[in-house]
């Protein structure tokens, strides 16, 4: 079993950054790929970054993409998520993800991948 615990949220005026961060701990060795999912206020949880594990290839959400940053460290079993820019329609509960044995590079935003979740962190950006 994986365990994943997310911090970092918080309230940001538009414009402002956070930056996120999800510790894994468990059964670890055979992770893939980890994620970022968010699930805006009344809204299905939706994808938002990914990051294979192996070689860092990283991949976003075209509403993301050239503001939010996904890294990991391998050694600290953490992935990150570094969000400039912050507009209020990425107000949402974030979401880490993390899927074993197979990054399945084709389905990343597919929700039903990732088998491991964390409990989410609040992010509200205000106008």
């Amino acid at each position: 079993q994986v365990q994943l615990v997310e911090s970092g949220g918080g309230l940001v005026q538009a414009g402002g950054s956070l930056s996120l961060s999800c510790a894994a701990s468990g059964r670890t060795a055979s992770t893939a790929v980890m994620a970022w999912f968010r699930q805006p206020p009344g809204k299905e949880r939706e994808f938002v970054a990914a990051i294979r594990w192996s070689d860092g290839n990283t991949h976003y959400a075209d509403s993301v993409k050239g503001r939010f940053t996904i890294s990991r460290d391998n050694a600290k079993n953490a992935v990150y998520l570094q969000m400039n820019s912050l507009k209020p329609e990425d107000t949402a509960v974030y979401y880490c993800a993390c899927k074993l044995n197979g990054d399945m590079w084709n389905r990343l935003a597919d929700i039903n991948i990732y088998p491991h979740w964390g409990q989410g962190t609040q992010v509200t950006v205000s106008s």
